[in-house]
């Protein structure tokens, strides 16, 4: 009887695989220090049917060969410079942590000249290949290389809000941590919303808002929302001169790339904090809690926040738009 039940279960699991929307998604800057794990973690995602993965970097045609030996469900490629069309024709999904690692002293800022480039290039080759993809956007400065991404897409004729992101999930991924770790909770039955941007400051954890309903004193709220602005600083001073958040950004950005795929696959209720054209501030972009659906961005939904949030918001407010202004000046230019 038990093995009987056994082969029901298996047989339902595979009639529900065999249903499930399948998605062609690219990894653009695969052979990074984000890119690779990432990538691991997509070919692992059994929505992915066919994984591409795209660098300058001469191996990466080597990165698609290891992956594509692991026995999941997707096949995998991996193209190099010359072949960006090859990577994307056809894709679902593109995630972009393409670009330069922050070292020791570096702010996203210094960041800007060189990733700001390599974004525009990158997002130029999707709006000509994939032009109906969701773009997840990772590298930084986020809060300047999501309004490139626009203004890229809006020049090519492109431009469609509603799908293009600014991946804010590791800053969401660290608040559940700290929170949890501060409370001896697990992380994952802990969830805290971070709004704003994806740069000190301008990340904003909505500590009066986590679940399960926590409370703090005043001194506890500052050192945590203190490390949930700065832990991406917290690792590249432990990294020490060896690079910055690579595992924990892959983890997230994976993470991310998975929820979109279940709300363009129709499943509800799949609501996650994201870096999006929004008008629920002043800002044109600005990250808060998004439903996700079968067309990308479903709902925005607005910033429910105590008094002292609302304060951390207004105070970052006009840096957050002075880093947007900067992205969509940079493509005025070039």
């Amino acid at each position: 009887m038990l093995s009987a039940v056994r082969a029901a279960s298996r047989a339902a699991s595979a009639a529900a695989q065999q249903h499930r929307r399948s998605f062609r998604c690219s990894v653009l800057g695969a052979a990074g220090g984000i890119g690779q794990p990432l990538s691991l973690l997509m070919k692992l995602n059994p929505r992915v049917t066919s994984l591409t993965c795209y660098d300058v970097a001469p191996f990466v045609p080597g990165v698609g060969v290891d992956l594509s030996h692991i026995n999941t469900g997707s096949t995998c490629v991996g193209y190099g410079k010359d072949d960006l069309k090859k990577a994307l024709d056809g894709c679902d999904v593109v995630v972009i942590p393409a670009g330069v690692p922050r070292k020791p002293g570096m702010t996203r800022d210094d960041l800007f000249n060189i990733n700001a480039g390599i974004v525009k290039t990158l997002v130029e080759g999707c709006a000509d290949a994939c032009p109906n993809a969701c773009i997840l956007i990772i590298s930084n400065p986020v809060n300047s290389t999501v309004p490139i991404a626009s203004e890229v897409l809006k020049k090519k004729g492109v431009y469609n809000p509603k799908k293009l992101f600014g991946v804010t999930t590791l800053d969401v991924v660290r608040a559940r941590t700290f929170v949890a770790n501060a409370r001896n909770r697990d992380p994952a039955l802990v969830t805290v919303p971070v709004v704003g941007g994806h740069a000190g400051t301008t990340i904003v954890p909505l500590l009066s808002q986590a679940q399960p309903h926590t409370t703090f004193t005043d001194e506890e709220r500052d050192a945590l929302t203190h490390r949930i602005m700065f832990g991406g600083d917290e690792v590249v001073k432990a990294k020490d001169g060896a690079g910055s958040a690579t595992l924990s950004m892959a983890y997230a950005g994976a993470e991310f790339a998975d929820k979109v795929m279940a709300g363009l696959s129709g499943e509800a209720c799949i609501t996650e904090c994201t870096f999006v054209e929004s008008s629920i501030t002043e800002a044109k972009f600005f990250s808060s809690p998004v439903t996700l659906g079968k067309e990308g961005v479903e709902t925005i939904h607005d910033v429910v926040a105590n008094d002292h949030e609302k304060k951390l918001i207004a105070d970052m407010m006009p840096d957050l738009l002075a880093q947007a202004e900067k992205g969509f000046k940079f493509v005025k230019e070039n």
